[in-house]
């Protein structure tokens, strides 16, 4: 995971990142992102809210430990990619380690 996360903060560096929960579940649901990664410490009305999201809007979601932490943002709990491209690797990379 350390690879995804890497490439999380390079989407962070590059303004790519819809920050926090509500953040990136409004990105899905109007088109522009197609990757979440949420913590693996998040709540379960946090959970909800994303898993909604993601399975009514076909995007995909993964979780991390320590999301916050790798983009700079400690205390968010959720990060929505919104270049394609990007999004793209993220999804390849957290595919590659599980």
């Amino acid at each position: 995971m350390n690879k995804a996360l890497n490439m999380l903060g390079l989407c962070a560096r590059a303004g790519k990142l819809a920050y926090g929960a509500d953040a990136a579940a409004d990105a899905v649901r109007k088109g522009r992102a197609s990757v979440v990664v949420m913590d693996a410490g998040a709540g379960p009305n946090t959970r909800k809210l994303l898993t909604n999201a993601c399975a009514s809007h076909g995007a995909r979601l993964f979780e991390a430990a320590d999301v916050g932490r790798s983009t700079g943002k400690d205390s968010r709990m959720a990060v929505a990619v919104l270049d394609a491209g990007m999004a793209a690797r993220v999804a390849e990379l957290f595919d590659q380690e599980n």
